[in-house]
């Protein structure tokens, strides 16, 4: 479930409120505009990780495809829904240019590898009876992004940045006890998304997130399509096969894929990364009631500890987050009363 870096739609019109803005001050009509906007952009968000969080409920319903087939097809549905965007948005010049980008294809095409694994192994997981996993690789995923700032950008974490991470390994230790494994699929989900992420953070400034998305699609679909191919020619393919409702559940994984990106689009561009980062949890926790309540899928009491922990991980991260913004905020009403006066 990827999260775009770049805005998917233009900039709001200025109204004639805020264009009037440098010759009268302020007033309870700019304000207005404001907590609009922040309104739209929460509903925005809940709208995207909701359905990010609901998806296993869409893979339920393709069976019996399994997590290959899924995937491939997501691929090449997707691929058609951006060149949909892309025509409607005219921005075939741009996509060509991100093309001849030496700086720009290469992060993306690292990016597309990331997220086809990230892909496989959550559609694996859901279709295989572990989504309660599957939705523990994406609470650990904020934990595992805060490591790569250490280890990749050399960033110095905060002591309650530094409790969380280790509270989060002692939560890996007692689910490994609990599963009598590695919980391998929430490993590679975090590592593999906090990895995509990256890559798109470092690349972000240079290409707009349908531009982004455009690049990744058609840099897996040569091997997606070679994969539908291959299982249809070997009987194994469902598309076909399963009559006209699977088959347009199928083609619909175009939109599934693309309409969450845009909400997140829309969100990140109206809200703080404060709130971003605290909708992000709306995703994973779906993700574990669906996997509780619609799959039935069996929680120990052990499984429970260590959720549990991981959980008072992420309290910890974000009560820092908050406090963190709320010190950055102070910093910079000051320095802004300081220059006024």
């Amino acid at each position: 479930m990827p999260k775009p870096d770049g805005p998917l739609s233009p900039a709001p019109l200025t109204t004639g409120a805020a264009a009037a803005a440098g010759s009268r001050p302020a007033g309870p009509v700019a304000l207005k505009a404001v907590d609009k906007e922040t309104t739209a952009g929460v509903l925005f968000g809940i709208g995207a990780y909701g359905l990010w969080g609901l998806l296993p409920l869409y893979f339920f319903v393709l069976a019996p495809a399994g997590a290959v087939e899924i995937v491939a097809n997501r691929v090449v549905w997707s691929l058609l829904f951006c060149a949909l965007l892309i025509t409607i948005t005219r921005s075939w010049r741009v996509l060509g240019a991100a093309f001849r980008n030496r700086t720009v294809i290469g992060p993306l095409a690292l990016a597309a590898g990331l997220i086809a694994v990230n892909w496989l192994t959550y559609t694996y997981g859901v279709t295989t009876g572990q989504a309660v996993e599957a939705s523990l690789g994406y609470f650990i995923n904020p934990l595992v992004s805060v490591l790569l700032g250490v280890f990749v950008l050399k960033e110095k974490l905060r002591p309650l940045q530094w409790a969380a991470v280790g509270i989060g390994f002692i939560a890996v230790g007692v689910l490994t006890v609990s599963y009598g494994k590695l919980p391998w699929i929430a490993l590679t989900l975090a590592l593999s998304f906090g990895l995509y992420g990256f890559v798109k953070k470092r690349v972000g400034p240079r290409v707009d997130a349908v531009t982004s998305l455009t690049v990744e699609t058609i840099v897996l679909a040569p091997l997606a399509a070679a994969t539908m191919i291959f299982l249809g020619a070997s009987g194994l393919a469902t598309l076909g096969s399963n009559g006209p409702g699977h088959f347009w559940l199928l083609a619909a994984s175009g939109i599934i894929t693309a309409v969450p990106l845009l909400f997140f689009g829309a969100s990140a561009r109206r809200l703080p990364m404060t709130t971003i980062g605290l909708l992000q949890y709306v995703a994973p926790v779906l993700q574990f009631i669906v996997a509780l309540a619609v799959f039935r899928e069996a929680m120990t009491a052990d499984r429970w500890i260590g959720f549990g922990v991981v959980w008072l991980a992420l309290l910890v991260l974000t009560v820092d987050m908050l406090a963190a913004a709320r010190k950055n905020s102070v910093t910079r009403k000051r320095a802004r009363a300081a220059a006024g006066a």
